[in-house]
């Protein structure tokens, strides 16, 4: 089974709606696959999505390919994109701000409402929680490439929430959209933590490597995607054995940790700060951890983020594969592009 990197989904109400990744990105998707889990669930959504006699037809087999729905494809991208977009200034693709990503995905969500409803019935994320998420993510300052565009989202989200009897964020979205009308476009303003790594040691190096990040044990956005970013080494000190950890390539600030293991097992754990150069940290090995690491022809690997076997790790193979499909995004017309898209290809205009 294919890593959830490549397979776009929704999460529906007792289904799941699976999109070809290739598909989605090169802004075509042709058909969608719909995996039926609760047919009393799914029942009321699938036969207003498909009709009567296809939905009877998809009942009984638990599944069914149709041609894919617009606004379901425009929402599986976002969703996507908010989890394994693989920024990265060495690659050249660029972050995606995550209010722009959140705020286009509230106006996705409540097309498929209009499409569907009950679809989304017990969904990851409302409305009302995406656009709650957006205005707290700094939504005002990420629209300022692309003012116009984000002021005509939140005037539509006005008057969906004002449907809802929500007036309270119709209020709010109401208001953004009336501040964005005097906002010329323009770059945003980006800074990030000063400081210093670990620095270079003068001490007898027992053990160094290089190793990359795995998406699926990071947050998104935080760092770049590229491969062989990550440098460790173990060195003696006159106290006790120390593992060294510099991540490069910083696109925000988070918690993360780096955690060296032999054979699966760990035996040292570093929290890694954020400076001027990326991610470092530096963690004493205990008495044990010393012993195996004095030990000759041992090998070691190095994990930054979540360390725990339970995770679905991407391989160097799939993130090639990923990373070949974003970049060829780059000569989609803009109006395939999402809206985060266009805003970083505007900062980037601007900056040059």
């Amino acid at each position: 089974m294919k890593h959830p990197v490549h397979t776009p989904v929704i999460a529906a109400d007792g289904g799941v709606l699976r999109f070809a990744l290739a598909d989605l990105l090169g802004g075509e998707a042709q058909s969608m696959r719909i995996e039926l889990l609760d047919a009393d669930a799914a029942e009321p959504w699938l036969t207003r999505l498909i009709g009567p006699e296809a939905s009877l037809t998809a009942l009984r087999a638990g599944h069914a390919e149709v041609p894919a729905q617009p606004d379901l494809a425009a929402l599986a991208l976002l969703l996507w994109a908010r989890r394994w977009w693989p920024a990265s200034p060495t690659l050249g693709i660029p972050s995606l701000d995550p209010a722009l990503l959140d705020l286009e995905a509230a106006v996705a969500t409540t097309a498929v409402e209009d499409v569907a409803e009950g679809l989304l019935d017990g969904f990851e994320a409302s409305p009302a929680e995406l656009f709650d998420q957006a205005s707290n993510s700094g939504l005002f300052a990420a629209a300022r490439p692309v003012p116009g565009e984000v002021r005509l989202r939140c005037a539509r989200l006005s008057a969906w929430f004002d449907s809802q009897d929500d007036l309270v964020r119709a209020e709010a979205a109401a208001g953004l959209a009336a501040r964005l009308e005097s906002v010329a476009p323009g770059r945003r303003a980006y800074a990030l933590a000063a400081g210093s790594g670990p620095g270079a040691s003068g001490e007898g190096v027992l053990a160094e490597g290089r190793a990359s990040v795995d998406w699926a044990r990071v947050p998104p956005g935080i760092l770049d995607a590229a491969e062989d970013t990550v440098t460790w080494r173990i060195v003696a000190t006159p106290a006790a054995a120390r593992l060294e950890v510099e991540v490069a390539g910083a696109l925000d600030d988070a918690s993360l940790t780096a955690v060296a293991t032999h054979d699966g097992e760990p035996f040292a754990e570093a929290a890694l700060d954020l400076g001027s150069a990326g991610f470092a940290g530096t963690a004493d090995l205990d008495e044990a951890g010393a012993r195996l690491a004095a030990t000759p022809a041992l090998r070691f690997d190095l994990v930054v983020g979540a360390a725990g076997q339970d995770v679905e790790g991407t391989t160097p193979q799939d993130r090639a594969e990923v990373v070949s499909l974003v970049r060829a995004r780059e000569a989609l017309p803009p109006q395939v592009q999402t809206l985060a898209e266009r805003a970083a290809s505007r900062d980037a205009d601007e900056e040059f």
